[in-house]
Formats: structure tokens, C-alpha cells, sequence
């Protein structure tokens, strides 16, 4: 059996490592904001993202990656952070906490929905090794999941907190694999091959120069559109289709994993406001959230005189008024729906359990439709 275990994907390697050719590199262009350097949830200074690809055989096809939000102890620097459901229809851990509390005090974890547990054990192992956190005595971990269970034999539950721990620890700065790598692995999105995404906005000096980043693990239903085009209408591939058209039925259920990450001063509250966001971003994309979706927002400020030590008597962040908000909602619809369509454009068609095939996106099809509708 020939074996092959990506067990260690580095963000920071080039894209042009991975061959990987996303919606920008075809020309088309979306938003009014002006993305970062690498247009990734790196472009946030101090955020890092790590991969464990496993592909073995005919049935593995699944994995983990791991954000990991600025370069301290982030247990001992907790970020402020918030959760929003778009439809709850999944099984993020860590959700009341953060609720409750307003911050996150780990990386974020994305893998498939059987292996919660394993990535769970893997962030405590993690969290109480490290230096500092020697009498640490209870850990909330953040871990998100999507079904892979089409191309991945997901009942045997091949990932470990090993995996886990290797993806925390092989977490770079710099351009991001996307596609068919870690939690994106073996997931699908509007009929076709999903994963991993990811995509940024810098805002304009008058509104601060923030930048905000997101990523995307994509693995949903619904009725495709790229920058306006019904590209899935056109291309005869969407939820619903039998009803419209007496053929071929495409289940609308999914999920979607969507991490925010800022350098704004905002708080949990605006955190959460700023969550919502996404999910018109995922609407922008076609997605709709369906009944058996589990569409998570998990936002997270890493503005670093806002980091919550506990050790102090006060906690005085410097807060951004409400009416600041506006632009950088803006700028996570804009980076929300580019991540979800880079994770399209960048992954390839794969075969895996029960000879199951996903076919990758028809993009040259599809840019030929954009440009037409320019």
C-alpha cells in the first residue's frame, strides 16, 4: 500500500511550493479594501497556522491545523474573544466559556468531527508543558470540526493529540497552504473539492490601518456565487437542483469554520458584532447555513495592550467607539468570502474512502464567467 503522510505542512513555505493558483491570481479582484501582503490570517502580526495533512492509503484523507493567535503564552495572555453560531449544527468545544468570559486562552484547533476529543487532549498537553503554565489546573480548549466523512473513513478516527501537537508546534508566519491540506483535507464545499482558505484586509489609514485576517475551513451546501456570478447555476452544480429541475439532488447540509483574527482594539462585545459579519460574508459566497450545518465565527482581537493578564489588579484595555466598527465589518465580509472561495480555486480533485471522488472546482470554466461578467 503506498503510504503518503503530509504529517507536517508549514505555513510559511511559498505558495508557489504548492502550486496553488488563488481567485486573485486570475485577475479578480473583490472588495473595496486592500488585502496584506499575503493576503492570509498571517497578516496579523504575531499570528502563526500549522498543518498535519494525513493521506494513507484509500480511506485516510483528513487532518488538523492549528491558529495560534500572537508569539506569548497565550494562557497566561488571553485574547478577547467571542463565538457566534450562524446555525449551531456542530460541535465546537470551549463555546460557553469564551461566552461567559469573553476570551480564548488557547490556539484555535480545526479537525474533523470524530477527532474533537483527540484535538482537545492534544491542546491540554500543550497548554499545561508549556513554560510557565506549570500549576495550570484547567484549560479551556477551542476546537472546531467539520464532517470529512465522505472522503475520509472518519469512524476510524486516525487523528491523534500527537497530530495535534505537531501542528501547534510547526506553526509559521507567512503565506498559507490552502486546499486539500489539514482540516480542509477531506471536506467538500457546493458540490465540489473544499478546505482550507484563507484571505486579509488592511484598512486605510483614516480608519486606522488595522488589519484583519480570516480563515476558512469549507465544507458546505448551497447555491455558489463568485463576485456576483451564480456560478453554480451555470455550472448546473447546486442545492436544490432536483426541485428546480427534476435531476440530480446535491445535499445542502455542511459545515464552515471561520476564524477572525484582529490587531483593532475591540472587546468581546464587538468581537461578537464583528463574528456576525462573516456569516454575510458566507452568504456573499452562496452559502446559506442550512439545517444540518454547524457555520461557527470565532473572532479574536490580538491587540497586544489588550492581552488579558490575570495577574494584574485591573484589566484597562483601550477601546475602539462603536461607530469606529463599520469598516472593519466591512473588511470581514471582504476577507470571509475571498477565504472561502480561495479554498475552492486552491484545491484539487481527490479520490478516498469507498472510492469516492470530489472533483475539484471547473476554475478555468469559472474565470472565463467572471471575466465575461467584469
Amino acid at each position: 500500500m503506498t503510504k503518503i503522510i503530509f504529517s507536517v505542512c508549514i505555513a510559511a513555505l511559498s505558495t508557489s511550493v504548492f502550486a496553488q493558483q488563488r481567485l486573485r491570481d486570475y485577475g479578480i479582484e473583490y472588495g473595496i479594501f486592500k488585502t496584506g501582503k499575503n493576503n492570509a490570517i498571517t497578516d496579523v502580526a504575531g499570528v502563526k497556522v500549522g498543518h498535519v495533512t494525513l493521506i494513507e492509503g484509500n480511506d485516510i484523507r483528513t487532518g488538523v491545523t492549528a491558529i495560534i493567535p500572537h508569539e506569548g503564552n497565550v494562557f497566561q495572555q488571553k485574547c478577547p474573544a467571542a463565538i457566534y453560531a450562524g446555525n449551531g449544527f456542530g460541535k465546537l468545544t470551549g463555546y460557553t466559556q469564551v461566552c461567559e468570559l469573553g476570551n480564548i486562552e488557547t490556539p484555535i484547533i480545526l479537525t474533523n468531527t470524530l477527532s474533537v476529543a483527540q484535538a482537545v487532549d492534544g491542546i491540554v498537553t500543550y497548554t499545561i508543558t508549556r513554560e510557565g503554565n506549570e500549576n495550570v489546573k484547567s484549560v479551556n480548549s477551542i476546537v472546531g470540526e467539520t464532517n470529512d466523512g465522505g472522503l475520509n473513513n472518519i469512524r476510524k478516527r486516525y487523528v491523534t493529540s500527537q497530530h495535534v501537537i505537531d501542528a501547534i508546534t510547526a506553526a509559521k508566519a507567512g503565506a498559507v497552504a490552502e486546499g486539500n491540506v489539514g482540516a480542509g483535507t477531506g471536506t467538500q464545499c457546493f458540490g465540489y473539492k473544499g478546505g482550507i482558505g484563507t484571505s486579509s484586509r488592511v484598512l486605510p489609514a483614516v480608519y486606522g490601518n488595522y488589519t484583519v485576517g480570516v480563515l476558512v475551513q469549507s465544507n458546505f451546501g448551497g447555491i455558489l456565487e463568485i463576485n456576483g456570478v451564480q456560478a453554480g447555476k451555470k455550472l448546473g452544480q447546486y442545492s436544490f437542483k432536483n426541485a428546480v429541475e427534476d435531476d440530480n439532488y446535491l445535499n445542502p447540509d455542511g459545515s464552515c469554520m471561520i476564524v477572525v483574527i484582529t490587531d483593532a482594539p475591540v472587546d468581546a462585545r464587538n468581537l461578537e458584532r464583528m463574528a456576525k459579519r462573516a456569516m454575510l460574508g458566507l452568504a456573499k459566497t452562496g452559502g446559506i447555513a442550512s439545517n444540518g450545518s454547524g457555520d461557527y465565527v470565532i473572532a479574536l482581537s490580538v491587540c497586544k495592550e489588550n492581552l488579558i493578564d490575570e495577574n494584574t489588579k485591573y484589566y484597562t484595555p483601550v477601546l475602539l467607539h462603536n461607530d469606529a466598527m463599520s469598516a472593519l465589518f466591512e473588511a470581514v465580509i471582504e476577507a470571509t468570502a475571498e477565504a472561502i472561495w480561495n479554498s475552492l480555486f486552491t484545491a484539487k480533485t481527490m479520490t478516498g474512502f469507498n472510492g469516492k471522488e470530489v472533483k475539484a472546482l471547473p476554475v478555468d470554466e469559472v474565470v472565463k464567467m467572471l471575466k465575461q461578467d467584469l
